[in-house]
């Protein structure tokens, strides 16, 4: 039994899954405002469920937003640390492929990364199987672009997605349906099934990129 969190971007989601099978999941498009949902949002979904009877808490680790990613790390460690529970991390980036295991395509999962850079990977959804094709980066539009006309199938997703589908100027991609453009607690669930158990002091955020004020200090000290 899997307890899954995300809260890696302006969304929040909360899933818990029996293996494949998910018992019960919330999902929220309220900006950032997880310091005062998260932890709701966790005990709704256990409800009746002790804590004791999970098997892990797998969240998404990042990369995204640095605050969000911060909190729902650090709210995850502190519910394992206090239960003893492994925890598992997880890409941001390949949970957003997870939306998409029914249809045969090349997934390209973006998040903003301010700047006209993305925070991205591209996925092969093959028959229900999702395979990487790129380990996460951070990718300027440019770059991305060039990539993308290898295939003839893409969709772009993620919360960067609107952005770069604007802004990508080609003819074979498409942009997400808003209902499964994002990140979820089951996208975490799915992906988490084949992913390692950590310590809940192993768990530690996965940043692409220096935050905009540590690159303003390293800037204003060089």
């Amino acid at each position: 039994m899997i307890l899954s969190v995300d809260s890696s971007a302006v969304t929040a989601s909360v899933a818990l899954a029996d293996g494949d099978k998910i018992i019960k999941s919330e999902f929220i498009n309220a900006g950032l405002t997880h310091s005062e949902t998260l932890l709701p949002m966790i005990k709704r979904v256990m409800n009746d469920y002790d804590f004791s009877r999970l098997d892990a808490i797998a969240i998404t680790a990042g990369p995204g937003s640095f605050t969000g990613v911060r909190i729902g790390v650090a709210t995850v460690k502190g519910l394992a640390f206090d239960a003893d529970i492994p925890c598992i991390s997880v890409s941001t980036l390949e949970a957003i492929a997870y939306n998409f295991t029914d249809k045969n395509t090349i997934v390209c999962a973006v998040m903003d990364a301010r700047r006209m850079q993305f925070y991205n990977a591209l996925f092969k959804v093959e028959d229900g199987k999702i395979i990487r094709l790129c380990e996460d980066r951070a990718i300027s539009i440019g770059d991305l672009r060039e990539e993308l006309k290898e295939y003839d199938n893409v969709i772009i997703a993620g919360d960067g997605a609107k952005l770069c589908y604007d802004n990508i100027g080609i003819d074979n991609v498409t942009l997400a349906d808003e209902k499964v453009r994002y990140q979820n607690g089951v996208g975490v669930s799915k992906s988490a099934l084949n992913k390692e158990k950590i310590s809940a002091a192993e768990l530690m955020p996965v940043y692409l990129r220096m935050s905009q004020a540590e690159r303003e200090l390293k800037l204003k000290k060089s």
